[in-house]
């Protein structure tokens, strides 16, 4: 995707966090429309206030295939759509909680795959475009106490390579990126090393807008960089965050 310019995306979970971010940082990058996607439309007050002239509140829990439908039909002109949507539940292996894992299943992989194939047709239709899949470096590197939150985000790894197989004959990129941990208020309790949500997004866009189809922003590249030199070494440094 040589450029943001005239488009027309749709952010799910745009009510905060990175979510937020992304709504402004497409702003930035001429973005025409912006779909922005939470379960709960009076979150939205605070993304949609960017530039309401171009941010379009849109209801979606990406677990309601009707709410899906709801949006396709609504967001019929999308050539972008960034699935930001996601679920933490904090817990080791052997004690999270059955709701919570199948929670962060829902969310993290279903939702995705789900609101990726009611949208396919979409982007297609429009000429072509680009899913951009926010996982996580946890999707090959596990902390013990996010297992819920690791498996489901591995799943979706697996699962958006496989959806890259069958997009591109049909002019649509997939897009996964990888970022370490992000200061938003889902790891708001994690006393560690947190990367600015605009600095995430910010390199995110830039490796969209040159091709790129796995991305690392931020911190994450360096994590990244040692995983590939060392796995077991990355691996042992996760398993202590206990």
């Amino acid at each position: 995707m040589t450029t943001l310019e005239n488009r027309t995306a749709l952010v799910t979970g745009a009510n905060r966090g990175v979510g937020q971010a992304y709504v402004a940082g497409l702003l930035d990058r001429g973005v025409a429309r912006i779909y922005a996607a939470a379960r709960t439309l009076d979150t939205l007050s605070e993304t949609v206030d960017l530039d309401p002239a171009r941010v379009v509140p849109l209801k979606l829990d990406v677990t309601d295939r009707a709410q899906i439908a709801a949006a396709v039909a609504a967001a019929a002109d999308v050539t972008l759509l960034i699935n930001n949507a996601g679920s933490l539940t904090f817990g080791g292996a052997l004690d999270v909680s059955e709701d919570g894992l199948n929670r962060d299943m829902a969310v993290n992989n279903d939702g995705l795959r789900e609101v990726t194939r009611a949208f396919a047709p979409v982007i297609e239709g429009n000429g072509g475009g680009a899913f951009v899949n926010m996982l996580t470096l946890l999707s090959f590197v596990s902390a013990p106490g996010f297992s819920g939150y690791n498996a489901s985000k591995a799943a979706a790894w697996s699962m958006s390579m496989s959806l890259r197989a069958y997009l591109r004959p049909r002019g649509i990129d997939v897009v996964n990126v990888f970022p370490a941990g992000i200061d938003t208020d889902m790891l708001a309790g994690v006393d560690a090393p947190k990367d600015s949500p605009q600095d995430v997004v910010r390199d995110v866009l830039d490796g969209l807008v040159a091709g790129e189809e796995d991305i690392y922003p931020a911190s994450a590249a360096d994590v990244f960089k040692a995983w590939r030199a060392d796995q077991k070494a990355v691996e042992a440094m996760f398993a202590g965050m206990m």
